[in-house]
């Protein structure tokens, strides 16, 4: 394969078990998470990374461990979307307080809670500057290796493609899975989705 993008989600923690949205929570691994995440390391034994950059959570930080990776830098820019007022609740547990049975993390306004949380197009932001490190690295041939959370990656994959934010949405990413973006010519593209 081209020299690509790729990312690395944390593996399974308790709170990702149970669908709880876990943003700024710095939950650990659990047992399952920590062997997904050794895993991870021949999922990438063919990739030699330019440039590896890794969410401050520990979660992110154990799991490129686990994988073998050194990260050339710990950068907010790759922390998990902040949830506010929704941190370590479940979709069900929003939709019966909301009586809103379609409520959707990505169709609604992040409320405050015990942080200011984060509006979509704001996380959208710090994945843009992320891509925008990647970018020269990629075209010049280097591998940028990403390690961080579902959300805060299918943005960054979406921007990757030109799309709003909010189709991250359409890119569904399982703790402790590989993907990969790069081009097809000049076109972006997924170039390996969800694997194991």
């Amino acid at each position: 394969m081209d020299a690509a993008i790729w990312l690395v989600r944390h593996g399974q923690t308790e709170w990702s078990r149970d669908g709880r949205h876990t943003g700024h929570t710095d939950v650990p691994l659990t047992p399952e998470g920590e062997k997904q995440a050794d895993a991870v390391r021949a999922e990438l034994a063919d990739v030699r990374p330019a440039l590896v950059l890794c969410s401050p959570l520990t979660r992110a930080r154990e799991t490129a461990r686990r994988a073998g990776l050194v990260p050339d830098e710990i950068t907010d820019d790759l922390r998990e979307w902040d949830y506010g007022a929704w941190e370590g609740r479940t979709t069900a547990d929003i939709r019966a307080s909301l009586a809103d049975p379609s409520w959707l993390i990505w169709d609604h306004p992040i409320p405050p809670g015990d942080t200011p949380g984060e509006q979509l197009d704001q996380v959208a932001v710090r994945v843009e500057r992320i891509l925008a490190r990647c970018l020269p690295v990629v075209e010049a041939g280097g591998d940028c290796v990403l390690v961080a959370h579902g959300h805060v990656l299918r943005i960054l994959t979406a921007r990757w493609l030109d799309l709003p934010p909010v189709d991250g949405r359409l890119f569904a990413l399982d703790p402790a899975r590989v993907s990969a973006l790069g081009f097809e010519h000049e076109q972006h593209v997924i170039r390996r989705w969800n694997s194991d």
